[in-house]
Formats: C-alpha cells, sequence, structure tokens
C-alpha cells in the first residue's frame, strides 16, 4: 500500500481512537473541533513512528517478561507524552488532557486495541 495512504488510515484511526477515548473515558479530555483532533492524532502518530521503537528497545526485557502486554507501558507512555507535546503547539494548547492515571489508562487500552485493529487491517 502507497505510504500516503498508509499514514491517512493512520492518522484517521487514531482520530476515531482518541474521539472514542474522549467519548467513553471520564477525565480524559479532547476538546475542539475535527481538524484539531486530527492534528492531534498526527502528532500521535509522529511520536508512535519516532519514540516507539525507541522505547520498546529500552523496556524489551520488560516486553518479554510480561509476555508482551509491557507494550502497553510503552503506548501509555506515548499518550501521556502527547498532551506535553500538544501544549508546546500554539493551536492545540489546551485541546487534550489527561486528569488522572485510571483514565491514561483506558484511554491507552482503548488506543492500543484500536491500532491494533488498524495495524492487523493493513
Amino acid at each position: 500500500m502507497h505510504w500516503l495512504a498508509r499514514l491517512v488510515i493512520v492518522v484517521g484511526g487514531n482520530a476515531i481512537a482518541l474521539w472514542i477515548a474522549n467519548a467513553f473515558v471520564p477525565g480524559f479530555v479532547l476538546s475542539g473541533n475535527w481538524l484539531v483532533i486530527i492534528l492531534i492524532a498526527l502528532v500521535f502518530a509522529l511520536l508512535n513512528f519516532f519514540l516507539k521503537p525507541l522505547l520498546t528497545l529500552i523496556l524489551g526485557p520488560v516486553i518479554v517478561l510480561t509476555l508482551g502486554l509491557g507494550v502497553l507501558v510503552v503506548n501509555a507512555i506515548i499518550l501521556y507524552l502527547l498532551p506535553v507535546i500538544a501544549d508546546h503547539i500554539d493551536i492545540l494548547r489546551g485541546s487534550i488532557m489527561i486528569q488522572n492515571i485510571p483514565a491514561l489508562i483506558f484511554a491507552t487500552l482503548i488506543v492500543s486495541i484500536i491500532n491494533f485493529i488498524i495495524h492487523v487491517a493493513l
């Protein structure tokens, strides 16, 4: 599949995953219109592209010892960094907040499941 089509599908899937997490997880607040949500999903996809391999390498023994469940820790770290990075972009400032740890855990589960489905389908 062409890389641009794959990028559009991944960013769209991330936008839908973040919107679903916003709808069903109390404490995970995503505000703004669809353009802001798509830009946040693009930042999330870029974090996944650049940071996930490095964190997977560093936490490799934990991932092996937990039989793959350590990948959820990697995804939680990336999702935790998303509001921090988004607050440094003027147009995205204040558009995403994770208010507590249970919200981070449940949002990570939702986003990880949807990302897994998207990557298996591609």
